[in-house]
Order: C-alpha cells, then structure tokens, then sequence
C-alpha cells in the first residue's frame, strides 16, 4: 500500500497525527508557463535557460527517491514516460496527472488568458490516462458570475462521471477568484469555502474527492471550513516561491489550522536546494523545529554547499504573505 493510502486510511479512521501530514509536490508547471516553468539553470536568473524536459523529469526522479513526498503529480506527458520508466514501481510514492486545465492557469509568455474569468477545459483524456494512472488533480475557479461557475460545475460533474467509468480517483483543487465580480477581498475566503461545500454537498461517494486543494486564506477561514466537516481532507497550496519563512510557516500554520495535506511546486522548483528544502518539511510539520529555526538551518546548508542563497537570512526570515501575517509563533 501507498503512504497516501496508509494516511487517508488513518485519517479518515480519526486517528491524524501531525506524522500522518500528506506532502506532494506540484511538478506540473507545463500547463501553466510552458518552456518557462521548468526552472532556469541559473537559480540566481531566471532570465537565463531553462532546464529541457528531460532535465525536469531527472528532478522528479531526484524528488520520488528522496522518500520524502507522499504524492508526485506532473503533466500527464512526463507521468507516462516515468511510471513507464518504473520510477514509482518500488516507491511509496503515488504518481498523480493534471486532469484539467483550466484557463486561470494559462500564462503563456505575452498571453493574456489569466486575466479573464476562468473557463474549464480538460486537455487530459482518462480513457488513455486510466491505463497507467489512477489518480488525479482535477481544478475549478469560482469567480461569481453564474454563468461561468455553472458551466465549471457541470463541467467537474461530467469529470466525475468520467472517472467513475474508469475507476479514477481524483482530489479537487479549488483556486481563489481569479477575476471575481462584486466580491470584496474580506468576503472571498469565505465565498471560497461556501462554494467547496456547496458543490461536495451533492457528491456521493464513490465520487468523491480523496482530499482538497486549495489557497490558505488565513487562520480564520481554514480553521472554519476544518471544523465544519472534519471528515474533508484539506490541502494547501503552495502559490507563489515567497521567502523560505513563509514557505515553512505555510506548513506550520497551515497544519496547526486544520490541514492535513499539503501540495508546494514552485517553493520547491525555484528553490536554491530542493531536496535540501524538502528535507525540513516534517521537521517543522511535527514541531521539531520552528518555522524560524528551519530557515536558519536551511542558510547553514547552503552556506556548507557553497551555495549563494537568493536573499540575505534576515530577508528570507520575513512573512510576505499577508494571510500569514499575525501568525508567527
């Protein structure tokens, strides 16, 4: 079995310890940057060139047999070429696709796409996926304009059916309004939690998500929506790379207000030293060192390997995310 089965197993049986906490890492960049998600080889200047295709699958190989990750999701193009490869045959590891791609996410090089209201569109095909995967992220961006999140709901209700035909399982991933309409930023986290539980209140469960996906909106509303359905698995999102502070404290603060999950893909890939980043994950979910500590132990690393940090400590010992503000001890 599976670490992502042995945890879901144990928490949905009540019995969640800060030990049974979910890491995946986020490897599916292509569908939102293209030649550019990849990561530059310079950390230092992403201007430069980035890493090709088959440099990107080697870090996800370095990542699954680093056994720190409980679930690998990349595009279905880079999945099938590594299940195929064996990389998850004798890995706990759970290989996960991008199930659907909608439009908020597309941010082509002079593109505009991400600035409209987003529109569902899936360019994976689970008749082909489900041969080789069986599990996978599927998104929805709820924006407030009712024709646009109709059509996103019977759009995910068409993927469930789906994935139900071909025995596929999927978590749900719920980003932020991307551009809302006559909703204040004080009223979206929780507009954000209303429509999770609006729309999961008429799935059965056969069809159900395994856990979600979303932004930490704060203590607040995360600690609301982790209280109002115990039985929800919920995952935090990464977002932007930020400092190595508000990575740690995402993980700290995000478990500490309910979490059980969380999914980083570009605090890991731009990280000066991804493994060595990942490597201080459950020491800081598990509270054997605090978020403040881990960045300072994170800087002596670097500092050993030769390697240039991209800020100074004292800058990358600062909260930059506001829903993290306040929230520092």
């Amino acid at each position: 079995m599976k670490s992502l089965d042995k945890k879901l197993k144990t928490i949905a049986a009540g019995k969640y310890k800060p030990k049974d906490f979910i890491l995946a890492d986020a490897k599916d960049p292509d569908y939102a940057f293209g030649v550019k998600g990849t990561g530059a080889h310079d950390y230092l200047d992403q201007t430069g060139k980035h890493r090709s295709i088959p440099e990107f699958r080697q870090t996800i190989r370095d990542i699954v047999r680093q056994k720190q990750m409980d679930v690998m999701l990349g595009a279905v193009s880079n999945m099938e070429v590594l299940i195929e490869d064996g990389v998850f045959a004798k890995s706990h590891v759970t290989p996960a696709i991008r199930a659907n791609d909608t439009t908020d996410i597309w941010h082509p090089r002079g593109g505009n796409f991400a600035k409209e209201p987003s529109r569902p569109w899936r360019t994976a095909n689970l008749a082909y996926v489900s041969k080789f995967c069986d599990l996978g992220l599927y998104s929805v961006t709820f924006n407030n304009i009712l024709e646009r999140d109709l059509d996103s709901v019977a759009q995910y209700r068409a993927f469930r059916e789906d994935a139900v035909k071909h025995k596929f399982r999927h978590f749900l991933e719920i980003f932020n309004p991307n551009a809302p309409q006559n909703l204040s930023a004080e009223q979206m986290p929780f507009f954000v939690n209303d429509m999770i539980m609006r729309v999961l209140a008429g799935v059965a469960k056969v069809e159900r998500p395994l856990f979600l996906k979303m932004p930490f909106n704060g203590r607040k509303a995360m600690e609301e929506l982790a209280s109002h359905d115990p039985g929800l698995v919920i995952g935090i999102l990464g977002g932007s790379s930020g400092t190595t502070r508000d990575c740690f404290e995402l993980l700290s603060q995000g478990e500490k207000a309910g979490a059980k999950v969380a999914l980083f893909g570009r605090k890991i890939n731009l990280a000066e030293s991804p493994l060595d980043l990942v490597a201080l994950f459950r020491p800081v979910i598990e509270s054997e060192v605090t978020a403040e500590q881990a960045v300072k132990h994170y800087h002596a690393i670097l500092s050993k390997k030769g390697l240039s940090p991209k800020r100074s400590l004292e800058d990358d010992l600062k909260i930059t995310e506001p829903a993290l503000e306040g929230y520092r001890k």
